[in-house]
């Protein structure tokens, strides 16, 4: 299966292609798409639109995995940033390719174990599990960003194969539920709220009688 991971931003957006066969995973390509801050926004997002779709024709990923973004203090980076990240869910879902989205959380657990780690230590994890794939910075995420996808489709395998689907539960037959029905209709009745009220009234207004 091969997975392209992105890292989407409006200034830079890292990508990563990895092979994964197995639990083996292998490098293919990575690299950072840069827009132009001197362009319009609606002409910076086209141009990382048509880099993304130049991307995914030349390595023909099977699926694609994409960072989500978290929301930080300047509203107005945080409106360019979810932008960048819709250019890059639009891309592979136009070219009818499946799209997964990760937590920064959760891909730093996938790749370094714990999901406060810093870029550094993303991009040394990185390095140790694609042998051959110096990525810094945005190109490294994205890399982490495949490997977290290829790591979590496998486990999803594996619950495939290994789990047995549970049986539905049995429903009762046509006419057990015509009896219930029945039985509830009549308990409904206003002849039946009637006997039951007047026989509760009764029980409660007896009283005992003095014989002299």
């Amino acid at each position: 299966m091969r997975v392209l991971g992105i890292d989407p931003g409006l200034r830079r957006t890292g990508w990563g292609v990895i092979v994964a066969e197995g639990n083996r995973l292998s490098h293919v390509a990575h690299g950072v798409i840069r827009t132009d801050q001197r362009q319009e926004l609606a002409q910076r997002l086209h141009y990382l639109l048509g880099a993304l779709s130049d991307l995914l024709g030349r390595f023909a990923p099977d699926e694609v995995a994409v960072e989500e973004t978290l929301a930080n203090q300047n509203p107005t980076s945080t409106l360019k940033l979810g932008m960048a990240r819709g250019v890059a869910l639009l891309a592979p879902a136009a070219a009818g390719l499946p799209v997964a989205q990760y937590l920064p959380m959760i891909v730093k657990k996938a790749v370094v174990g714990t999901g406060h780690a810093d870029k550094a230590q993303v991009a040394m994890m990185v390095g140790r599990l694609l042998p051959g794939a110096l990525a810094e910075a945005d190109a490294a995420d994205a890399l982490a960003v495949a490997i977290c996808h290829s790591h979590h489709r496998q486990t999803l395998s594996v619950w495939g194969v290994n789990k047995r689907p549970t049986q539905p539960p049995s429903l009762p037959s046509p006419a057990a539920r015509e009896r219930g029905a029945a039985v509830e209709a009549s308990a409904k009745s206003p002849l039946s709220r009637a006997a039951g009220e007047s026989g509760r009234g009764g029980l409660g207004r007896s009283r005992k009688v003095r014989v002299r």
